[in-house]
């Protein structure tokens, strides 16, 4: 059932990417004569984030890259800065994409609402935006990003899971959230809530600074010590970097209780495989980078979004922009082989190293 459920979402996304490079292609086909036309050579700017989950540089970068060369004809200019979790640092590498006058600005924003100003700043000198992964404030053309309220739905859901008959009300959790800064972070907290509400309580909950994971390790620590490690059901964990350093915490306490955790990370994946961390999210950032390289590409030609974005959505700043939301899928232990293996994103002799080797061939993970 799970597989099965893993190849309908991951078909879901194929048919939904196909019909978006089916519409490129018809493009590409009326346009061409024979060379690339002079409005390939476009100039993109992308601006990441951070560098502490391992997502960004690992997958993000480099397959937003590649679909902008590929639509492109490898004309397009593509100019990258990481943030580094630095609000100041993005907004000052916003002025330095405008001084050299980039046609079309990714953005995945530190903090989404001081990101506002340098959004319009650059809206302002002709520049389309398209917001990536994190709704950023201000007048943005695009947006893409996952369903994060299903993400935290599915965290919840799955954690009730792994609790089995504790869950119950009279069983305790502790939740740890994502960064106040990050929109994403509450639209996981609101499905979360959805999902756990009167089923279990919340004994402790943190918004967690930066998303560090010594910030949620501290949390953690501080949690175990207010509510009694014994009284600990289950931990509710917004990502896989703070999973990590909760399930530190949870283990110097003597502790293991299930934990959930987002990105798919590969130390998470190998948690997940020895029964540390119970679940992740795992996420098709292919086909997210695909669709804002298609964003882009067609802003900075002025071309309509009308065959990519079918749907749209609104922020405190901008109302009906086109959009894209990606389906995400529950990874546990018996889906490895369905979700990360299959998409790529590690081989199983990067998964099975050292200690893990056990685990995975017991799993069928080779």
């Amino acid at each position: 059932m799970r597989r099965a459920a893993v190849a309908v979402a991951a078909s879901a996304m194929a048919v939904s990417l196909a019909a978006c490079g089916s519409a490129k292609e018809s493009g590409d086909k009326a346009e061409a004569s024979g060379s690339a036309s002079k409005s390939d050579n476009i100039k993109v700017g992308l601006l990441l984030p951070e560098n502490k989950t391992a997502r960004y540089e690992k997958f993000d970068k480099p397959l937003i890259e590649k679909k902008i060369k590929e639509l492109t004809d490898n004309k397009a200019e593509v100019l990258y800065n990481n943030a580094r979790q630095d609000a100041s640092l993005q907004s000052q590498q916003v002025d330095t994409m405008i001084t050299n006058k980039v046609d079309v600005l990714i953005v995945d924003a530190v903090d989404a609402k001081a990101i506002k100003n340098s959004v319009q700043k650059a809206v302002d000198q002709g520049i389309k935006v398209v917001a990536y992964d994190r709704l950023a404030e201000g007048p943005i053309s695009a947006y893409t990003s996952f369903d994060n309220e299903e993400v935290g739905k599915t965290q919840g859901a799955a954690l009730l899971k792994a609790l089995g008959s504790k869950a119950t009300k009279s069983s305790k959790i502790v939740m740890i959230n994502g960064s106040v800064t990050d929109p994403n972070a509450a639209q996981f907290k609101a499905g979360a809530h959805s999902a756990l509400d009167g089923k279990v309580t919340v004994a402790k909950e943190y918004d967690t600074k930066e998303w560090s994971p010594d910030n949620a390790n501290s949390e953690m620590e501080a949690a175990i010590s207010a509510v009694g490690g014994k009284n600990i059901a289950g931990v509710y964990s917004a990502n896989d970097g703070m999973a990590g350093g909760i399930i530190t915490a949870l283990k110097a306490a003597g502790l293991k209780v299930p934990v959930t955790g987002q990105d798919a990370e590969l130390s998470a994946v190998q948690r997940v495989i020895v029964g540390d961390q119970y679940m992740s999210v795992f996420k098709s950032y292919p086909s997210e980078a695909s669709v804002a390289g298609e964003m882009a590409v067609a802003l900075a030609k002025g071309e309509s979004l009308g065959s990519i974005a079918k749907d749209k959505v609104s922020s405190g700043s901008a109302k009906d922009v086109p959009s894209v939301l990606v389906p995400v899928v529950s990874l546990t232990k018996d889906n490895i082989n369905d979700t990360v293996i299959k998409e790529g994103y590690y081989t199983p002799a990067e998964i099975c190293t050292g200690k893990y080797k056990a685990a995975c061939d017991e799993l069928g993970i080779k």
